[in-house]
């Protein structure tokens, strides 16, 4: 797979190449929320997706997923209807996924100054996008697209249309991004997902791991990228499958294997022939995040489930450049990933 979709029908739902743009249609529609009822839920509309075992919601305000179900599996650990969505779960990452270091960066010669989110390390942190509301462009029973228009503001100059489209498969959720700039210049951008995924167990110690990444990043002390190196011989070598055991990560991983037909494919499984959760990653997706969540400052929820954040560039792109797109005006990008669930 790579990045260059051709022209096909909107209710095409393949992972492989498939329209840039969605056409849009404005009858999405509220199946779970506040709407029906009159109250105003934290996240806004509630968009439910259903197809056969698999079910599905997402959220108005940041068009996060708040809920995956499959054969009454919980794949994702997601939050309940009348709260926040806290560390980040099922969050949209966009324009750069993960952290800018102090918030700074320099694009075309131009200093650059991002809201810092992350104020106990200094740094801007997961994009813009998280807490803005969103407009159902197209909704069916098993397909809902999101969109939105970044406008310029202080720190990120750029115009950009956004899409984010759920569809659901017979086993998980295939989920596809798509920008366009509208701007009149060159706009830096990356893109990431931040689901945190169970198998239907407490804790992730007896999960099996299988990720099929050959180097990960080196950070200083704010978690900010220094260098690459191999994972042969460290904690963090999962290439073969086993179980996460004792081992903590908020680490960057990139050198990704992928399958002959370009997707990689990260596997957790439970003990004993439990239910498996794999994450597929196209050919734009050439980096990765993986959180156990030993920091949450829920302590019932630290390694409840881990974060397998698929990213199109690596965290701190805005200075590093790895992976960062720059598009040319009116030019437009789009990646995907599934999650699918064997119960």
């Amino acid at each position: 797979m790579d990045d260059r979709s051709r022209e096909q029908q909107p209710e095409d739902t393949r992972l492989g190449r498939q329209r840039l743009l969605e056409r849009s249609r404005a009858d999405g529609r509220p199946v779970e929320g506040g709407d029906r009822r009159g109250e105003v839920l934290p996240t806004g509309r509630q968009l439910e997706l259903a197809r056969g075992s698999v079910r599905a919601v997402v959220t108005e305000v940041g068009a996060t997923l708040r809920v995956l179900e499959a054969s009454g599996l919980q794949v994702l650990d997601g939050f309940p209807r009348d709260r926040l969505p806290d560390a980040t779960r099922g969050q949209v990452l966009i324009p750069f996924p993960n952290r800018v270091d102090h918030g700074r960066y320099v694009f075309h010669g131009k200093a650059q100054q991002l809201p810092l989110d992350e104020t106990d390390r200094g740094n801007a942190m997961h994009g813009l996008v998280r807490w803005l509301n969103w407009a159902p462009l197209s909704h069916s029973p098993s397909r809902l697209v999101m969109g939105l228009v970044l406008h310029a503001r202080e720190g990120y100059p750029f115009i950009l249309s956004l899409r984010v489209a759920y569809t659901l498969t017979p086993g998980g959720l295939r989920v596809r991004q798509t920008v366009r700039n509208l701007g009149a210049g060159p706009a830096p951008y990356g893109a990431g997902f931040h689901p945190y995924l169970r198998v239907g167990i407490p804790r992730i110690d007896d999960v099996a791991l299988r990720l099929p990444a050959q180097t990960y990043f080196l950070t200083n002390p704010r978690l900010i990228p220094t260098g690459r190196a191999t994972v042969t011989s460290t904690p963090f070598d999962f290439r073969l499958a086993r179980p996460i055991g004792v081992t903590a990560m908020d680490t960057g991983f990139t050198d990704l294997i992928r399958d002959p037909d370009g997707l990689a494919r990260i596997e957790l499984s439970a003990p004993d022939g439990g239910p498996r959760v794999t994450v597929l990653l196209d050919e734009a997706q050439r980096f990765l995040q993986v959180y156990t969540g030993d920091t949450l400052p829920d302590v019932a929820a630290r390694r409840r489930a881990i974060a397998i954040e698929p990213y199109t560039c690596a965290p701190n792109a805005l200075n590093n450049g790895l992976g960062l797109r720059v598009l040319a005006p009116g030019a437009t990008f789009t990646s995907a990933f599934e999650i699918a669930a064997a119960v």
